[in-house]
């Protein structure tokens, strides 16, 4: 059985983006339920699977996220791994479904959670807003947080990976990715037409839409939001950036990684300094 790519709610688990795609694994309620229920949910999962990994966004609400953390000290196992990285929900669902693309591959657990780390830095995701009032992500100066009273004002922002502002006015635009990627795009309670034409500055393959989730709106600090990501969809392209990494063995739980960090036990690497020199003595000329 392939690695378990698991979400906690169902927004974040994406259509596939081919037939090799596997499914998500939705985590939906884990606050809500009897704690046993979710414990049996997720022994189930570690024995049909042998690894699990969950994916959460920033915005995911913290007694869900305090309760995957019981639910893993419980089980007492090093085959669960938590991500929790630093993008908004929507570049969340779209890291998501790229490690369901890399399960279907001949890649081990530690592998494949480890990717999770590296291909972030190949998104770009960011949002087209009405307000930047609430905005508390991403660095926002004084005047833009004026400009955002004015009715009928919207603003362009890049969350990652170089976090960037611009009001939305002809030229305006964004630094976009310095290869070719798809665009998905979410839509709240804003329209906007600005959007179609970062993605033809950007030279993206397409423009694919999708609900917003739920968890956008608390991310950003409102509801008239349009959010999208760039991202890298072809499998073999995945697959050879991650097969690229030098891999390393987890001296603790043993499994095959990348990186400096294990994601299911979060073992570093031991690092040996070597001993500083010795400083001579001065010596007397003979």
């Amino acid at each position: 059985m392939p690695t378990a790519i698991a979400v906690t709610s169902a927004d974040l688990a994406l259509p596939a983006q081919d037939e090799r795609t596997v499914p998500a694994v939705v985590l939906s309620g884990l606050d809500q339920r009897p704690l046993d229920h979710a414990l049996a949910e997720l022994h189930g999962l570690v024995e049909s699977y042998g690894h699990v990994v969950v994916l959460c966004s920033q915005a995911t609400p913290e007694p869900v996220v305090r309760r995957l953390y019981t639910l893993r000290a419980l089980l007492e196992s090093d085959r669960i791994a938590l991500f929790r990285p630093e993008l908004p929900p929507l570049a969340v669902a779209v890291l998501a479904r790229q490690l369901r693309q890399l399960a279907s591959c001949d890649i081990g657990p530690g592998v494949l959670a480890s990717a999770g780390r590296l291909l972030t830095h190949y998104l770009h995701a960011g949002a087209v807003l009405g307000s930047v009032a609430r905005l508390d992500r991403v660095s926002v100066g004084l005047k833009a947080h004026a400009k955002s009273w004015v009715p009928g004002s919207q603003f362009a922002v890049l969350a990652h990976p170089e976090p960037h502002l611009v009001k939305v006015a002809d030229g305006a635009t964004l630094k976009g990715p310095e290869f070719s990627t798809w665009m998905l795009t979410a839509k709240g309670q804003l329209q906007t037409e600005w959007l179609a034409g970062l993605a033809e500055e950007w030279n993206v393959h397409g423009l694919r839409e999708t609900p917003l989730p739920d968890e956008s709106e608390r991310w950003w600090g409102t509801g008239r939001i349009v959010e999208f990501c760039s991202y890298l969809g072809d499998l073999s392209v995945l697959y050879q950036l991650v097969a690229s990494v030098r891999q390393s063995v987890c001296h603790w739980c043993g499994i095959d990684v990348i990186g400096d960090r294990c994601v299911f036990c979060s073992a570093t690497p031991p690092v040996y300094d070597p001993p500083a020199p010795r400083a001579l003595e001065p010596r007397a000329p003979a």
